[in-house]
């Protein structure tokens, strides 16, 4: 069975695994907890999941660099984070779009949601909601400052993205499948872009 990933797909709001029992909560912090269902054990946030994927004038990216001391490194990722309160998806994308890059803030209504995407589907029951704003060169260059959990906030082409991911530059799986979608699309609509 391979059930396509939409933008009202039930997984992206609740766990769909209801035949793995029991049900056992072995972990829980402020952000997430961890739990035993039926001997596979998941993580789940409190909070929806979104991700945005800003584009420059249709054919760059901006990028950014979280601290990460798990992994003892600051890598290419896009801006992302949780659904407060009664915020909707695309409140928080353009929420974390302006936390995270200084750009903004942008209307709700220029996000558009993409297909959604599991970071790891053998842990995580959850699927992120994925959002793409197009942004003008001027709106990137007129940033902000972002939040001090972010190191660096940087414009990359797709020469520079192949490079990276090529390289290794960019490793962390949520980017890699954002750009995937992203880079096809182009070459889909005849973008002009090379992926390859």
């Amino acid at each position: 069975m391979n059930r396509v990933a939409t933008s009202d797909d039930p997984r992206l709001t609740a766990a769909q695994c209801a035949g793995l029992v029991p049900v056992a909560e072995v972990h829980r912090n402020p952000w997430f907890s961890v739990y035993d269902r039926g001997g596979r054990f998941t993580v789940e946030y409190h909070q929806r999941q979104v991700a945005v994927l800003p584009v420059v004038d249709g054919t760059s990216v901006v990028m950014v660099r979280p601290k990460r001391p798990v992994l003892d490194d600051c890598p290419l990722e896009f801006p992302a984070g949780g659904v407060e309160n009664d915020e909707i998806p695309a409140a928080a994308a353009a929420r974390e779009l302006c936390e995270e890059t200084g750009i903004g803030p942008i209307d709700v209504t220029r996000f558009i949601p993409l297909p959604p995407i599991g970071t790891a589907p053998n842990r995580t029951p959850l699927l992120g909601s994925i959002f793409r704003v197009d942004l003008t060169a001027a709106e990137y260059h007129g940033r902000g400052n972002p939040d001090d959990e972010v190191v660096a906030v940087e414009l990359l082409g797709s020469e520079e993205v192949r490079r990276l991911v090529i390289g290794g530059g960019i490793y962390v799986t949520l980017p890699l499948s954002m750009l995937l979608h992203f880079f096809l699309s182009l070459s889909d609509r005849g973008g002009g872009e090379d992926v390859g």
